[in-house]
């Protein structure tokens, strides 16, 4: 069983439910006593932050990783290195309504999420709703990852004692759409069989990975893989490459555009361009704001 770890760090302009609850990832959940606790980077970890100090206690992802290994991957996965306070108040300048939607997410860090777990993950949320995406998301773990144990310091906020990781691409390459039946992703199934197969063809997702990165646009390139749509390719570019000028529409991203600056819901492109001449670089951000604050009113 892996070792466990605690490491702790200071915090500002960070809020795990605002974290965790804007729609950006699907394997981290609210526990009874207020922490939340998930998966990443192949770690179990839960979370707490009380007066600007965030604890994260999780296991290690190999017997030999180090406390200083542990904290560098919690401090970029959380994106803590980066100035909110900037980008609020850059976006917030001169927009009243801008700055109500951050005041309603001042929390809100974009997660530097591994980037085959975000295509699965939002290849799977297309037309779909955040309870039947995480749950479709676990059975395919649950039925074809690799087992994570849950130790006994984590057991009492963890349902189960074993846990899953997302499949690797090889994994999901070998399957037909009938053994995907189990976890009714509908229509979804064969799209992920076949971007498992189209990334095994590029060589992998570190050759993936490295294209898109060094991509002039990598929202049109990742309408390459199977069932990724530009809407699905926005959320992928932001979340798993980095493209913080990203701005994902979706229903609630219309209505949130709609609500805030006027513009009518079928106007996807002028919703961009007004994203793009507004929010800049920084339209990722804003997007996650608006989505954030337009599903809370």
């Amino acid at each position: 069983m892996a070792d466990v770890m605690t490491v702790t760090f200071e915090v500002k302009d960070f809020h795990l439910t605002h974290i965790f609850d804007c729609g950006q990832c699907f394997r981290w959940n609210l526990q009874p006593d207020g922490s939340w606790a998930g998966i990443a980077g192949g770690r179990l970890a839960r979370m707490t932050e009380a007066d600007g100090i965030l604890t994260v206690t999780g296991t290690a992802v190999s017997p030999d990783e180090s406390e200083e290994e542990f904290r560098r991957f919690w401090y970029d996965y959380l994106d803590l290195g980066r100035d909110y306070g900037k980008i609020k108040r850059s976006l917030g300048r001169g927009d009243a309504a801008m700055r109500r939607a951050i005041k309603a997410g001042e929390g809100i860090r974009i997660l530097n999420q591994d980037l085959w777990e975000t295509m699965i993950s939002f290849i799977i949320s297309q037309n779909n709703n955040i309870p039947r995406i995480k749950g479709c998301i676990e059975a395919v773990c649950r039925e074809f990852g690799q087992v994570i144990d849950v130790p006994a310091e984590l057991r009492p906020f963890v349902e189960s004692e074993k846990l899953y990781t997302i499949p690797e691409p090889e994994v999901l390459a070998s399957l037909t759409r009938e053994d995907l039946d189990g976890c009714r992703l509908g229509y979804r199934a064969p799209y992920l069989i076949e971007t498992a197969c189209q990334v095994l063809e590029m060589g992998g997702m570190e050759a993936v990975e490295n294209h898109l990165r060094h991509a002039k646009d990598p929202v049109a390139e990742l309408t390459y893989f199977a069932g990724v749509g530009p809407k699905v390719a926005s959320c992928i570019a932001l979340f798993g490459v980095g493209r913080y000028d990203a701005f994902p529409i979706d229903v609630w991203m219309r209505r949130a555009m709609h609500t805030v600056y006027n513009i009518e819901e079928n106007r996807v492109g002028e919703m961009q361009a007004y994203a793009r001449e507004h929010f800049g670089k920084y339209g990722g951000f804003a997007q996650q704001y608006l989505f954030y604050y337009m599903r809370g009113l």
